[in-house]
């Protein structure tokens, strides 16, 4: 568990220039192992030979493509055992959710897109007929719509999945002909490293993936700034995307942009308040709230707002809080010590601006790990900082309202539009208002997904879609051919 990691640059497994630093647990806060700095100048190597591994696999036949990576998902599968050990080490997940959610899902992406890149990719569109004029002579005048591949794609990744995140962007990336330049989420990259490899046992050719790695800012500004890259697929914040997007846009490189979330749940007087407080109360289970999807901010009507809260101030009494490697556990810690502080930051202005603190506020008692106890926030209004910002942590706020165009208004005034929440016992009532919500997914009385779904955000939630055949779409440029009949 304490490897030291190299850099994968054009095949070849490469000594970081500025040396190793140690990955933590965050639950034992004990090294799992040294993780490489690349310098700037590596980045670069990187991303040129990407540029030069295009121009051949942008060419190898669908078939082989999807062989490789139903061949990475093998591997993916044959090694759960230590893959899961390692993304548990390094994300302080529960044992469950580091095997079902983040390596899981990650062979089941690899699959996904081994068949993705059999997909078809030309588009017939209906003839037309053009009379005589400037631009030539009668005629019918066949086309067809291509998608090409992109080109080199960087991929930017978020902390809280490091299986499900970079797999969601390798796979399609990978499926649909571009080369990949990946820089992982510095406080859990050495899984992405895992990833790399079993993408390389599996025949991936040199330099169409890279990994580089590193905390220092000039790095990740590297990967995006590249003039070998075409295009950015970051998931992140919405501060940092911001950046990213300038960079991008000097240079008209593409982007897809999964960025921070502020879910509104709304939950109506006819609601199952059962399956509204389990939905609801996963944000304190599920990656211990650091997740952009998670129903932070809870809307709740009048009548049901008091049950409400008893039930979801039940719900925390059930979690159990600690060793996510001990069976029962419910709640692991936050990723980093830092993080922690910065989620206690928010718990402090919360009463500070006068919110009723219902359940948690405090840290477990637990000798050590960067541990926060679910916490509940009531009476609070949408003008507070804690409903207004992202606080990526075991932490939700309910604000009461009194009829739906409120509770609509309330949902929609927000900067972020990732995904809302509807519960109502009325499912025409709760598709009817799934449509007035500005957000680019809606739960009506779930926070399942289909993982077939365009999934992306309004306003500053992001940019772009994937999932599903919408990833192989966000990774490609389409192109027209036409000819005369």
């Amino acid at each position: 568990m304490t490897r030291t990691q190299s850099l994968l640059i054009n095949g070849e497994w490469t000594a970081p220039a500025s040396g190793h630093y140690e990955v933590i647990n965050p639950a034992t806060e004990e090294v799992v192992g040294l993780a490489p700095e690349a310098s700037k100048q590596q980045v670069y190597e990187a991303a040129a030979a990407a540029r030069e591994a295009f121009t051949t696999w942008s060419r190898t036949r669908p078939e082989e493509r999807a062989a490789i990576l139903d061949r990475a998902a093998d591997i993916i599968r044959r090694e759960s055992d230590p893959y899961t050990t390692l993304a548990q080490a390094e994300t302080g997940a529960t044992t469950g959710t580091a095997r079902g959610m983040q390596v899981a899902v990650g062979e089941a992406r690899f699959r996904r897109y081994a068949k993705g890149a059999l997909e078809p990719t030309e588009t017939a569109i209906p003839p037309q007929i053009n009379e005589a004029g400037p631009m030539g002579k009668a005629g019918i005048f066949g086309a067809l719509e291509v998608r090409q591949p992109v080109g080199v794609v960087t991929c930017i990744t978020s902390y809280n999945n490091p299986w499900a995140n970079p797999s969601g962007k390798i796979a399609p990336a990978l499926a649909m002909g571009n080369t990949v330049l990946v820089k992982p989420a510095p406080q859990d990259p050495l899984s992405v490293f895992r990833m790399a490899e079993a993408l390389t046992e599996a025949g991936l050719p040199p330099g169409v993936l890279n990994v580089v790695n590193g905390r220092a800012v000039a790095v990740g500004e590297a990967a995006v700034d590249s003039p070998d890259v075409d295009m950015v697929s970051f998931t992140g914040s919405t501060d940092v995307g911001r950046r990213i997007a300038e960079v991008c846009g000097r240079g008209m490189k593409r982007q897809l942009m999964e960025l921070g979330g502020k879910g509104a749940a709304l939950v109506l007087d006819d609601a199952d308040l059962d399956s509204a407080a389990m939905g609801i109360g996963t944000t304190f289970s599920f990656y211990s709230g650091q997740i952009c999807t998670a129903p932070t901010r809870v809307l709740a009507q009048r009548a049901v707002y008091e049950p409400l809260l008893e039930k979801l101030q039940a719900y925390i009494g059930y979690m159990k809080v600690g060793d996510p490697t001990a069976p029962g556990t419910v709640v692991g810690p936050v990723i980093s010590a830092a993080h922690r502080d910065r989620v206690e930051s928010y718990i402090e202005l919360g009463k500070k601006e006068g919110a009723r603190l219902v359940a948690g506020g405090e840290r477990p008692p637990l000798d050590r790990g960067f541990y926060i106890s679910p916490t509940l926030f009531a009476d609070c209004t949408n003008d507070m900082r804690i409903v207004r910002e992202e606080i990526f942590g075991p932490v939700v706020v309910v604000v009461p309202f009194d009829d739906e165009e409120e509770g609509i208004a309330l949902a929609n005034d927000s900067d972020y539009g990732l995904i809302d929440y509807v519960w109502s016992g009325d499912v025409s009532r709760a598709f009817r208002i799934a449509r007035r919500l500005r957000a680019g997914g809606v739960g009506v009385n779930t926070i399942g997904r289909n993982m077939e779904a365009p999934f992306g955000g309004f306003k500053q939630s992001g940019v772009g879609r994937d999932v599903g055949s919408y990833a192989l779409h966000a990774y490609s440029e389409l192109q027209s051919v036409v000819w005369p009949g």
